[in-house]
């Protein structure tokens, strides 16, 4: 892929690049076409770090990341750009009269958190709907072992239109993530719906949920602070959700910054 974009770089004035990986880094000093790199994770080791940080530091304004909080896990935050994320917004239908029932979505992994969430179900007893990949069956397996009798059901991994199907007619979207989101794609999702999240006052999502307004951010690792949120939740307007989802994370919302980021990038070569 990257052989056939030096035989082509002279045709574009941007290449950009969504690969966490060390290559594209490496390979930035030997085009003469500005490329702009997308970092989709936080820091993940010491040797994607040092790579990143010297074309940061060579190429003044061609790191992108989500979020500042995403931004902060690097040595180089201060030379970030920051683009937030976005999502087809007709993909998505308010729903404004949901049902007694919770959400959570992602990676059925220990860093995801589930188990509070399936423990803040047991506590109030309202239904939760699981959905996403299942990566990690043992950890699964515990979590059913450690709760039998919380209110559960694991839907899969849903296709978008089955998942904002199930989703929209959920009360809040639960997000107990035990480590740094860059962003949290889950969190723009249920908005798109008008549905509030509750979230863990770390990483990505502090910068996406508008405490109070669009949905409650919690003292992290705190069932009591997520079961506490949840007997508030219908404080939340739902249209105040959707109205974010379409201001803030429209693809056009997204396609401006983007478009704001290559032309800095363009005056800057």
């Amino acid at each position: 892929m990257w052989e056939y974009a030096r035989k082509v770089e002279q045709e574009w004035d941007v290449i950009v690049n969504f690969a966490y990986d060390w290559l594209p880094f490496y390979l930035t000093p030997f085009f003469k076409t500005p490329i702009a790199h997308l970092i989709s994770m936080a820091s993940l080791s010491a040797f994607l770090d040092r790579i990143a940080e010297q074309i940061a530091v060579q190429f003044p304004g061609t790191i992108g990341v989500h979020t500042a909080n995403q931004a902060q896990t690097f040595a180089f935050a201060d030379r970030c750009q920051l683009l937030g994320n976005g999502i087809d917004l007709s993909l998505y239908e308010f729903c404004d009269k949901p049902e007694p029932k919770l959400a959570w979505l992602g990676r059925i992994a220990p860093e995801k958190g589930l188990e509070d969430a399936v423990a803040a179900a047991k506590i109030t007893g309202i239904p939760l709907k699981i959905m996403g990949k299942m990566q990690d069956e043992d950890y699964w397996q515990k979590i059913c072992a450690d709760y039998p009798d919380a209110p559960v059901e694991y839907l899969g991994f849903l296709t978008t239109t089955q998942m904002q199907e199930q989703v929209q007619k959920c009360q809040a979207l639960l997000m107990t993530p035990r480590w740094v989101e860059a962003f949290g794609n889950v969190a723009i999702e249920a908005l798109a719906c008008g549905v509030p999240v509750i979230a863990y006052a770390r990483g990505g999502p502090v910068e996406i949920v508008r405490d109070g307004l669009t949905g409650f951010l919690v003292e992290p690792d705190s069932v009591n602070c997520l079961v506490s949120a949840i007997g508030r939740i219908d404080q939340i307007d739902r249209r105040a959700c959707r109205s974010q989802a379409e201001v803030e994370y429209s693809l056009v919302a997204l396609g401006d910054r983007f478009e704001h980021w290559f032309q800095s990038l363009l005056n800057l070569s």
